[in-house]
């Protein structure tokens, strides 16, 4: 597996500190955000999943644990915004240009707003998608919400 991914070049070219790992992907697990806080041996609330939602049909970025479900009525009002619904697969990776299961919310073919999960500011270090199946980035979550230019906002039930 290569170690370098648009997302991993991006936060070398802005010079942030971040530690890369690997893990065994498993394309059948029912999270894949839990199955990789599992394959890595870290707390749930540390492994973010980056998910792809629209907001008034805008699309959008949010940065989440791994534990927990993103509430489409707080994601709306983070956005400023009335609806929010998941975008469809196919539809993420296309504007990412990453794979569902290894999408990283650095260097996204079409840069998107971002929200992170406020909740996950609070921790030590936060794991995101390297950009690639089975590669997590460990990172600074301030680090990281300054990186992705994100907002911070409480976006789960």
């Amino acid at each position: 597996m290569s170690k370098t991914t648009r997302a991993t070049l991006a936060l070398t070219k802005l010079g942030v500190p971040f530690t890369l790992h690997s893990y065994d992907y498993d394309p059948h697990a029912d999270s894949i955000g839990l199955q990789a806080a599992d394959a890595l041996g870290v707390a749930p609330q540390r492994m973010l999943k980056t998910l792809m939602a629209e907001v008034d049909g805008r699309p959008v970025c949010v940065v989440v644990p791994s534990d927990k479900e993103v509430s489409m009525k707080k994601l709306a009002a983070a956005f400023g915004g009335k609806a929010a619904k998941m975008m469809r697969p196919a539809d993420a990776e296309r504007l990412t240009g990453y794979h569902v299961g290894g999408i990283s919310p650095f260097a996204p073919k079409k840069r998107v707003p971002v929200a992170i999960e406020q909740a996950a500011l609070g921790e030590t270090t936060v794991y995101l998608t390297g950009g690639q199946r089975g590669l997590q980035i460990e990172i600074a979550p301030n680090d990281a919400r300054k990186a992705l230019e994100a907002m911070a906002a409480a976006v789960t039930d």
